[in-house]
C-alpha cells in the first residue's frame, strides 16, 4: 500500500501514530532475522570506500589494546593514534566528547563518520588541535581534509 492509498483509506485522518508499530516491527526483525555481523562489517567497510581518493589511516595505537591498565581507574579516556604516510592523528575519546591533534600541525576539516551522514565538521586550528562536544556512538571513523588531501581512519567501535 503506497502513501496515497494509505491516506485514501482514512488511516492518516484518524490520527494513528505508526511510530511505535514501526519500532516494534524493527525489533521483531532484529530478533527473528538479524543482519549477520559479517555482512554489517562488509557494509561499513564499503561505506568507508566512498572516498576512493582518500588515503586510509591505519590504527597504530589503541589504549584498550596497547596500554597497561591502571588498577581502580574508572572512566578512562580511550587514546587512539592513526597514521597515513606523514600524517598522524592522535585522538582521545571520553564520555564528554573527543579531542585530538593532527601532526604535523596543520589546519584541517574533520568529520566524525557514524553512518550515512557525518556529524557537524570539526575544525583543527593552526596547531592541528580539534575538539568535539559529542562522543561518537557505535562504529565511527574520522575523515580529515587537509589542503588537497583526504585521509579516512579505520572504523572503530567506542
Amino acid at each position: 500500500m503506497n502513501d496515497d492509498e494509505f491516506a485514501e483509506d482514512g488511516y492518516e485522518d484518524e490520527g494513528f501514530d505508526l511510530g511505535p508499530l514501526e519500532e516494534e516491527l524493527r525489533r521483531a526483525a532484529a530478533i527473528l532475522d538479524p543482519v549477520p555481523a559479517e555482512l554489517r562489517q562488509i557494509a561499513v567497510a564499503a561505506y568507508a570506500l566512498h572516498d576512493l581518493d582518500a588515503r586510509i589511516a591505519e590504527l597504530t595505537f589503541d589504549s584498550v589494546v596497547d596500554a597497561i591498565p591502571v588498577r581502580g581507574a574508572t572512566d578512562v579516556p580511550r587514546m587512539l593514534t592513526f597514521r597515513a604516510g606523514e600524517v598522524t592523528v592522535d585522538v582521545e575519546v571520553t564520555g564528554d566528547g573527543l579531542m585530538g591533534q593532527v601532526l604535523p600541525p596543520q589546519q584541517a576539516l574533520i568529520e566524525v563518520l557514524t553512518g550515512p551522514q557525518s556529524g557537524a565538521p570539526l575544525v583543527a586550528d593552526d596547531m592541528g588541535r580539534f575538539t568535539g562536544d559529542a562522543p561518537p556512538v557505535g562504529p565511527f571513523a574520522l575523515r580529515l581534509r587537509t589542503g588537497g588531501e583526504v585521509v579516512v581512519t579505520e572504523w572503530l567501535r567506542v
